[in-house]
């Protein structure tokens, strides 16, 4: 789109006017009109320097800088750096011990981190839920606290009066005035509040019928509120804390089964994390094997070559071109593979590709924690499992409905839904409560007088005296007819219960076919790493004998070059196997969910507050013996922190 040339437009607008007129007044519009065109079209020109300040993007300026490690790291090592000549022995433990003390993230090779930050799981998690100031135990337990509240005002007021009785008999008021107040409130579980308020205030006026031209005002009152229905209990206390709405609850049992929660999450997230690292270790220990077995048919290849070469130099049978050409070819086909096998091969960028050594070797760093270039190549120093492994059916099966973190997390939530319909059935209940309110009062024309003997000269004294009290006791009821908001929070915790229990019964069934699959996988695995053992054995011995016979000039060297890729394949095919064989073992391990004992990481939580041992001390004093056992009289509830 082009911008309007208004200048021109301008001087046909001039031409027009001199030719329909002469008249000054036509001309002064004309000009009128050049100029405010003139000035628009200049404001547009300026505008343009503040468009492009307001719509450039901006960058957040951090208090704290990140630490820069990633803009140091060296360039990686690949085909064209030469190969490296310095390794670093690394066992699984070792890289297990790395992954899980330098994760300040739990790393994936998916790139979750950057496609979906706000899933990530840290292991800061358990931590802030536990403190979580909405939802976090700290905060159920704080809406039991006892709360101070106060407030202090003065007046002075000068007005007219229509009628004198407002004014205590003037009509005009001239009044200054205190008025303050304090109390201290708590709630407990049981659904009782306790208050203790102070009043005092002075006046100071004007009205001919005060007995004193100024008087204080003090007074002190205590209340007690108890629910008897709707509210009462110390079940719904603390799992529906301070909430008054139905499907709204925020007790303390609530907030601590969601750190439980939590902690399974964590449980997960770190046993992924170690079932990442020791996948991504074994595939850098196929790598090495793999670059072995394409580097030995690629040597093979090349001797293969130079003796059909030297059999075409000195013009002998089995030296003609297209049999040259052909060795050649396959010795270049190795060469491609050997490339392949040491660098690796990305398709998508992330996650499907051909695996190789520089490929498999970085992937393992990142997912330890080292960065993505070191001095020294890593090089895995434990070997696969060989041996038979035998797993009991009736065993495994018990120990997976048993371990698996996400069965206990399913539990947890059920129990917490249990809890929640517990609660929401309280809400059917009406508002019952019961209000015993004792009030002390005190008046007289100072606030303290200490040595006038006068019945109001002090209104301290007067309050000492205990002449002037009052009581209050009553029952307030309150409901809604029908009660829908309360049934409809009944049923929908009747339903989220339903949808707990149904989803606990699919993950064990769920769970029971992933076993069976497993265990068939380590047998599978196992019974076609023979098999692939004895091809490869048997692959091996004929090469050997088609390259005997071939040096005789026995065999054809078409034979000779179809064995030794058939050999580098069984080779391959073995190593692969042997990896898919460790791989079985690891997934059972997995499933009945036993990964981090089989992998040496056991998970516990951190050290707890001073006061949470003394609240145990409390409780444990607070026990009594019922039938030769310990039973106790309350209960306590503390939470740590979960780390690694």
């Amino acid at each position: 789109m082009t911008r309007p040339n208004r200048k021109s437009d301008h001087l046909k607008l001039w031409a027009v006017l001199r030719i329909v007129g002469r008249s000054r007044a036509v001309l002064l519009c004309a000009i009128l009109i050049i100029v405010s065109g003139c000035q628009h079209f200049t404001r547009k020109s300026a505008d343009v320097p503040y468009l492009q300040a307001a719509t450039a993007i901006k960058y957040p300026e951090l208090d704290q800088v990140v630490d820069p490690v990633a803009h140091f790291t060296p360039r990686p090592v690949s085909l064209t750096t030469g190969v490296p000549t310095e390794f670093r022995e690394i066992s699984l433990e070792e890289a297990v011990k790395l992954a899980l003390s330098k994760s300040t993230v739990f790393r994936d090779l998916g790139g979750v981190v950057l496609t979906t930050p706000g899933a990530v799981r840290t292991p800061l998690d358990p931590a802030i839920q536990e403190t979580d100031p909405r939802f976090g135990p700290e905060a159920a337990l704080s809406a039991f606290d006892a709360t101070f509240a106060a407030n202090l005002f003065f007046e002075k007021n000068d007005r007219a009066l229509n009628n004198e009785f407002f004014g205590g008999g003037t009509r005009i008021l001239r009044q200054e005035a205190m008025v303050y107040q304090a109390e201290i409130a708590k709630r407990t579980p049981f659904g009782s509040e306790f208050t203790l308020r102070n009043f005092i205030d002075y006046d100071d006026n004007n009205a001919p019928g005060n007995a004193f031209e100024s008087a204080w005002n003090f007074n002190v009152e205590a209340e007690f509120r108890q629910s008897l229905l709707r509210g009462a209990g110390i079940d719904f206390g603390r799992i529906a804390g301070t909430s008054n709405i139905p499907g709204v609850y925020n007790g303390v049992l609530v907030a601590r089964t969601n750190t439980d929660v939590s902690i399974a999450d964590f449980e997960l997230s770190v046993r992924d994390l170690v079932d990442e690292v020791e996948d991504a270790y074994w595939n850098l220990y196929f790598a090495y094997r793999n670059l072995a077995s394409r580097i030995a048919a690629r040597d093979a290849a090349l001797a293969t070559w130079r003796r059909v070469e030297a059999l075409r130099d000195r013009g002998r049978i089995g030296g003609e071109a297209d049999k040259e050409a052909e060795a050649r070819e396959q010795y270049y086909r190795f060469q491609e593979e050997v490339e392949n096998a040491l660098s690796g091969q990305l398709f998508d960028g992330t996650t499907r590709s051909e695996t190789g050594v520089y490929l498999a070797e970085r992937r393992l760093r990142y997912l330890i924690g080292l960065p993505a270039t070191g001095e020294a190549v890593l090089r895995p120093s434990d070997e696969p499992t060989r041996a038979e492994i035998f797993f009991d059916w009736d065993i495994c099966l018990e120990e997976c409905l048993a371990n698996r973190a996400e069965l206990r997390r399913q539990k947890w939530m059920i129990k917490r839904r249990e809890m929640e319909l517990l609660a929401s059935r309280n809400f059917l209940l009406p508002e019952l409560d019961v209000v015993a309110l004792s009030r002390w009062r005190g008046f007289g024309e100072n606030f303290a007088r200490y040595h006038d003997s006068a019945p109001f000269a002090s209104a301290l004294g007067n309050f000492a005296d205990g002449n002037f009290q009052e009581t209050q006791v009553g029952v307030e009821l309150a409901f809604p007819f029908g009660n829908r908001q309360a049934h409809a929070g009944v049923r929908n915790a009747e339903f989220l219960l339903a949808r707990e229990r149904a989803l606990l019964f699919e993950q064990e069934q769920r769970m029971v076919h992933d076993l069976s699959n497993a265990l068939a996988e380590v047998e599978r695995s196992y019974r076609v790493l023979q098999t692939v053992f004895n091809r490869r054995q048997a692959a091996k011995e004929r090469t050997e004998a088609l390259q005997a016979a071939f040096d005789a000039d026995k065999v054809p060297l078409n034979i000779l070059l179809d064995a030794q890729r058939r050999l580098a394949n069984a080779e391959t095919d073995y190593d692969r196997t042997l990896i898919s064989y460790s791989d079985a073992i690891r997934r059972m391990h997995l499933v009945k969910g036993t990964l981090l004992e089989y992998s040496g990481v056991h998970l516990s939580e951190g050290p707890w507050p001073e006061k949470a041992f003394e609240q145990g001390v409390d409780r444990l004093s607070r026990q009594k013996v019922i039938d030769n056992k310990l039973v106790p009289t309350h209960r306590v509830i503390s939470a740590g922190t979960a780390e690694l």
